[in-house]
């Protein structure tokens, strides 16, 4: 199974050399069962990240303007689907994800019970380092109302950014992305197509660099846009 970890990274140079090196080490010190291979996507950034990742000959697309998250993580995709890969791993440059939860989030997909894995923090015995503010939960929370009112699903953490697909899903993905809320968008359209999206616990920290672009302030204009993005998508037609 060769497996493809997606790193879009947009001003990460504080956190992008220790992002991949996490990687590198984890594959390094383990017994692995399956290949993995990582793809960072440099969306246009402003600050040292392309220099960073050039000066330690690190895998990299450098965009040449800024597409956003939704764009840069759909050139990821297209990467994989051009490359063969079986699964793709969408990891945030930021650091905030665990690469040791990669394996039990691969079992669904590998056991053929999952095409969507989405890595939470809200699910299972084990919680995860970082839980996000009080607003941002609260969010989350009614962003899984509407999830689970649209498609007859409950996902509790509808916007992590740890999720893995299969190949499948990576041709779907590659075709069509959504730009400016993927994550709970993209969930709705996999399940509108009836295929299998599951929720695996995933550890995750906090940033360790820069700063999220959410602000407390933006919380509930967030909230409000994901769920009418939700209800829009749920009328879009799919394409083949």
């Amino acid at each position: 199974m060769k497996v493809l970890v997606i790193i879009p990274a947009y001003n990460e140079e504080e956190s992008i050399l220790k992002t991949v090196q996490s990687i590198l080490d984890y594959r390094e010190q383990r017994q692995l069962d399956f290949v993995l291979d990582y793809i960072v996507i440099n969306d246009g950034s402003t600050d040292r990240t392309k220099e960073i990742l050039d000066s330690h000959h690190l895998n990299a697309i450098h965009l040449i303007s800024n597409l956003g998250i939704g764009g840069a993580v759909q050139t990821g995709y297209k990467y994989a689907t051009r490359h063969g890969y079986d699964v793709a791993v969408q990891f945030d440059g930021d650091g905030q994800h665990d690469i040791t939860s990669l394996p039990s989030l691969l079992e669904p997909i590998k056991g053929g019970k999952a095409d969507l894995v989405i890595g939470s923090r809200f699910v299972g015995d084990v919680r995860s380092e970082f839980q996000t503010t009080f607003m941002r939960r609260f969010g989350i929370n009614v962003i899984s109302f509407m999830m689970k009112l649209v498609t007859g699903q409950k996902i509790y953490d509808t916007t992590s950014g740890y999720r893995l697909a299969n190949k499948e899903i990576i041709a779907q993905f590659a075709k069509r992305y959504p730009r400016k809320y993927p994550e709970p968008e993209s969930t709705v359209h996999v399940l509108k197509r009836k295929k299998r999206v599951v929720e695996c616990p995933a550890n995750m920290y906090d940033r360790s660099g820069g700063q999220s672009s959410i602000t407390p302030f933006k919380s509930i204009r967030y909230m409000l846009e994901v769920c009418l993005s939700i209800v829009v998508a749920v009328f879009m037609k799919e394409s083949e």
